[in-house]
């Protein structure tokens, strides 16, 4: 594998096998930075993701005047010095979250209620994907919000007002407008109720509830109180990350001679919908060890090589893995048969438009992949050969594609191959670790 940021060369290893220690999951990671920030009291987070995205939502956070100490090691620490019954104070510059959606989306509700002026950015990706989808309801909670392009995207201006609870149907599953939604609830005047179409990952809800706060969800409702005091601060170890993991559990089920570990891996019945797309295609993964930690369930995954069969897949799990449907196509790619997935346009709206680009990327490497207006058509069974392959830059096809590069035959080359580290850190690193060439 070249060394080279930009580009990284892969080849198909003889086997796979090790055991992976995965980083802590990013979308827990940016929630407990910035519920923390609002509580009461002193909070020590461990293992958080080191993810520029996260670093994101940490540079923030410092930028409205919250105290966040960080301490490197082996498992990352943060230590974070809540604001508990005092605000945010105005930030002196514009708010950059870099490339991290769940960055400005959070953080928007939470600036709705605050007492001053506040501009969030972010990098050309970023301020390409809607915004409209958070401004409407916030709006609607009494904030003043506008952004570009008649209030669709980012920069987003933020005046703080005092705000109401609403109650609000949320028709695209997004646990970032949902978050968006409760963050501002917080600082509301009366209830505020969420009705999902489709549950999307409860992680805010969990971590506000083990925080004190108000909640009740079930699912389909949220029932959030403001409450009458501060929010607790509350140390977390930050169970380690599903769709980081996703990557080894797709490469050791499609590759012949493979079988890998993945300690501490959190898996919320919200997040695990690849697990199960997986086993329904005959993969091997077993579950060792499940345990809970901060509220959050985590198990050991032990993945080996699979036979696998094409499936149709739509509804209810495709929230449930919206993240991993790149690495699921590239199973497909694998697996006998036909594979079907719909209802999963919103990954026209992610980084990149992902319905396009993995079925563009993957063809290059000769997979039977046609695009639709919602997901993928793959025809399975067909032998992956290397070639070169474009990012996009966008972190998920980047791994997806290496994942595919790991079962082709011949040197896989994949551009723009450093943006791995805005999810994944170190993610070429455990390639070569697990990779045993001859």
């Amino acid at each position: 594998m070249a060394r080279d940021a930009e580009f990284r060369k892969i080849v198909s290893p003889k086997k796979l096998t090790g055991e992976i220690s995965i980083h802590g999951d990013k979308s827990i990671s940016h929630r407990a930075l910035i519920l923390n920030s609002l509580a009461a009291g002193t909070a020590k987070v461990t293992n958080l993701s080191p993810a520029k995205d996260c670093l994101s939502t940490m540079r923030c956070l410092r930028a409205l005047g919250v105290k966040v100490v960080w301490q490197p090691s082996v498992a990352p620490t943060v230590i974070v010095h809540g604001c508990g019954n005092s605000h945010f104070i105005e930030p002196n510059n514009v708010l950059n979250a870099g490339n991290s959606g769940t960055t400005i989306r959070l953080l928007s509700g939470v600036l709705a209620g605050q007492p001053f002026f506040s501009i969030l950015t972010g990098d050309s990706s970023l301020r390409s994907r809607p915004m409209g989808r958070i401004i409407q309801p916030l709006r609607l909670m009494g904030a003043e919000i506008s952004g570009r392009g008649g209030d669709s995207y980012a920069p987003l201006a933020i005046k703080g007002k005092k705000l109401h609870g609403i109650e609000y149907h949320l028709s695209i599953p997004s646990a970032q407008v949902k978050s968006a939604i409760l963050l501002a609830g917080l600082l509301a005047q009366g209830e505020t109720i969420i009705e999902q179409s489709l549950p999307s990952r409860d992680h805010t809800e969990r971590l506000l509830q083990r925080m004190g706060a108000e909640i009740v969800f079930d699912g389909r409702y949220i029932h959030l109180s403001p409450p009458t005091s501060p929010l607790n601060s509350i140390d977390i170890k930050v169970p380690g990350d599903i769709s980081s993991a996703a990557c080894w559990l797709v490469a050791g089920t499609i590759h012949p001679d493979a079988r890998i570990r993945i300690n501490s891996c959190g898996v919320n019945p919200f997040r695990t919908g690849i697990i199960d797309a997986l086993r329904a295609m005959g993969a091997r993964i077993r579950c060792e060890n499940e345990r809970q930690e901060g509220n959050e369930p985590v198990a050991d995954l032990v993945v080996e090589s699979s036979q696998l069969r094409g499936i149709e897949l739509g509804g209810e799990i495709i929230p449930r893995l919206i993240d991993e449907i790149p690495l699921l196509a590239v199973a497909a790619c694998v697996a006998e048969g036909v594979t079907v997935i719909r209802e999963a346009a919103e990954l026209r709206a992610k980084e990149s438009d992902r319905i396009a680009n993995t079925v563009k990327e993957l063809s290059r490497l000769g997979a039977k992949i046609d695009e639709l207006p919602d997901g993928m058509v793959i025809r399975g069974g067909t032998i992956l050969h290397g070639a070169e392959v474009y990012s996009h830059r966008d972190h998920r096809l980047a791994m997806s594609l290496a994942v595919a590069g790991l079962v082709a035959k011949g040197s896989t080359t994949i551009h723009n191959a450093s943006i791995t580290d805005i999810s994944y850190p170190g993610f070429w690193e455990v390639i070569q670790k697990i990779s045993i060439l001859d």
